[in-house]
């Protein structure tokens, strides 16, 4: 069985910075692609920004230029770096991960809130 937990979602006030964590755990064999998406209320799911096994990443127009995805291949673990933060990216975010686990699946952690506030 395969886990994704997130952490590091909070309340912050416009400008402010935020780090997302979020580690795979369980029966890993492989992990392809990890991504970030949100969701806003009344919105659809969105892609914030993805990356490949080997780096290469895929920000959205939205927030290219103060968010940065990183992750740590050894730990299984993704980071979202959200700098000036705004009051539209207020959202639950969504940890993805394609694991190799029995055979390839998509897997979602529970989702973490960010609200930004003034």
């Amino acid at each position: 069985q395969v886990h994704l937990v997130e952490s590091g979602g909070g309340l912050v006030q416009p400008g402010e910075s935020l780090r997302l964590s979020c580690t795979a755990s369980g029966n890993i064999a492989g992990v392809s692609a990890m991504a970030w998406h949100r969701q806003a209320p009344g919105n659809l799911r969105e892609l914030v920004a993805g990356i490949s096994n080997g780096g290469s990443t895929n920000i959205a127009d939205s927030v290219r230029g103060r968010f940065t995805i990183s992750r740590d291949n050894d730990r299984n673990t993704v980071y979202l770096q959200m700098n000036n933060l705004k009051f539209e990216d207020t959202g639950v975010y969504y940890c993805y991960a394609e694991i190799l686990s029995g055979s390839w699946n998509d897997y979602w952690g529970q989702g973490t809130q960010v609200t930004v506030s003034s």
